[in-house]
């Protein structure tokens, strides 16, 4: 399942594994860590029994079967830092297989003596786009906690988090792993597009964990136009200028996504978009909570805003009875 290209000499590396998700915040960390640190891709994930194609592609008529979705591991060996392994997965399998998939890929990283693992995640939160977006942190083992004491963090009490991200490091902590997740808060309502600002703020705890010395000063700019452009579609939605276009760093397909979600955030008071927020969290800790979040939905006539989030809610419930 794993192919090695190359057989690197590591001593005791780090180990940051990242799969798409919320905000792109993860996978953007990932790209941004590749490109400046010089990784060197040594092995390949071929998965394709965790992968079931759910529709075929069509292109001027003729169908074909999707590819299916690979994953790469690079390494970078460290003089002023230590050795890192990055694993950068394409897409994350069924939730049914995260545990197998996990557990490949931390029996692989383990070969290599490495002891530590490092996610990232997003953090949607009823906040707005203009302020600087906090770092949170949970860990496998409460001594982890001293790694990042001098780094201005949160601590996540008690909540999930969904997904390959977070379910490695339970895998990781079984198999006598220590590890972090490092998570940035989002908007809720931009969780649907890139969100530079909570990766730059992420990649300013790990330039101080891992002491890279990083430049981030391309991200803090990109995320200057993000910004700008989320400001821009508020005052269309509010009719005092005309919606972003022409050099706009976000897509005609970026923008759509966000309007529906930014016309709710700029007519819900502050108040009910935590409640709403709040019903969120708990309809996905459990789903009979649902009818609780669509009746707070239905109250402030903006289920049409939030329907995909809600949709999404069932995914998770109607991929286990099919496999039942």
């Amino acid at each position: 399942m794993i192919k090695e290209v190359n057989t690197p000499k590591l001593k005791n590396p780090i180990f940051i594994a990242v799969w798409p998700g919320m905000g792109e915040v993860a996978y953007r960390c990932a790209l941004f860590l590749r490109e400046v640190m010089g990784f060197k891709m040594f092995a390949k994930l071929e998965a394709g029994h965790f992968f079931k194609p759910a529709a075929v592609t069509v292109e001027k008529g003729v169908v074909s079967l999707p590819s299916v979705p690979a994953g790469f591991f690079y390494y970078v060996k460290g003089k002023k830092f230590p050795d890192i392994i990055l694993f950068l997965g394409e897409a994350q399998p069924p939730l049914e297989h995260a545990e197998e998939f996990s557990e490949a890929i931390v029996d692989f990283v383990k070969k290599y003596k490495a002891k530590f693992i490092l996610t990232f995640a997003a953090k949607p939160e009823p906040i707005d786009h203009k302020i600087e977006p906090a770092v949170w942190i949970v860990a496998t083992h409460k001594e982890v906690f001293k790694d990042f004491e001098n780094i201005k963090l949160k601590v996540l009490k008690e909540g999930q988090i969904s997904g390959l991200n977070g379910i490695i490091l339970g895998v990781g902590k079984r198999k006598r792993m220590k590890g972090a997740c490092l998570l940035g808060e989002i908007p809720f309502y931009t969780v649907q597009i890139e969100n530079p600002k909570a990766t730059t703020n992420i990649l300013r705890v790990v330039n101080k964990f891992l002491k890279c010395n990083l430049n981030l000063s391309p991200l803090i700019e990109r995320s200057k136009f993000i910004e700008e452009e989320i400001e821009k579609l508020i005052n269309y939605l509010k009719g005092e200028e005309e919606p972003p276009s022409g050099n706009s760093p976000l897509s005609e397909e970026d923008i759509a996504k966000i309007k529906n979600d930014l016309a709710a955030y700029t007519k819900l008071p502050q108040s009910a978009r935590e409640k709403i927020e709040k019903s969120f969290q708990d309809a996905q800790r459990d789903i009979t909570d649902a009818n609780k979040l669509k009746a707070e939905l239905d109250r402030w006539n903006v289920y049409k805003e939030y329907e995909d989030r809600f949709l999404d809610l069932f995914k998770r419930k109607d991929t286990k009875e099919e496999t039942q």
